[in-house]
């Protein structure tokens, strides 16, 4: 199967407006979790939503700096920042759930947990190789005959 190769300055393009929106997301990341830590500063007050929302900034942080270390994305940090999110809606919202609405929840919450744990057995079990597909493509010459 052939993939569509990006031409050298097209791909340099597109690295370069993705680096720049990782850029935004990491400059928006940190202001508003600079302004949830003023917020609270000025509340005088931390309550259990405003630490899982602190989480939530870490996590999109952790998932920007994975990755710029590696260049790719590992599917469970969103999965992460959906768990969290949840326990944080959970938390906030527990007073205007009915029982129903409060087992959904937690269901899905146990339903992205066990994805996460079977990702994390499935990459053990079932490692990438060394040279993965994406990395020899770039060393072999193009064969399109």
């Amino acid at each position: 199967m052939q993939r569509f190769r990006l031409s050298h300055p097209v791909h340099s393009v597109v690295k370069g407006l993705e680096l720049f929106g990782l850029m935004v997301i990491l400059v928006a990341t940190f202001v508003a979790g600079s302004q949830a830590v003023w917020d609270m500063i000025l509340a005088r007050r931390v309550d259990l939503a405003d630490l899982l929302l602190l989480f939530l900034y870490l996590e999109v942080l952790a998932m920007i700096g994975a990755y710029l270390h590696t260049g790719r994305l590992p599917i469970r940090f969103p999965i992460y920042i959906g768990i969290i999110a949840l326990a944080r809606y959970l938390v906030l919202e527990v007073k205007d759930l009915d029982a129903w609405k409060m087992l959904a929840v937690g269901a899905t919450m146990l339903i992205l947990a066990a994805t996460v744990l079977a990702l994390r057995y499935g990459h053990l079990k079932l490692p990438y190789p060394e040279n993965d597909v994406e990395h020899d493509d770039r060393n072999k010459p193009d064969r399109s005959d």
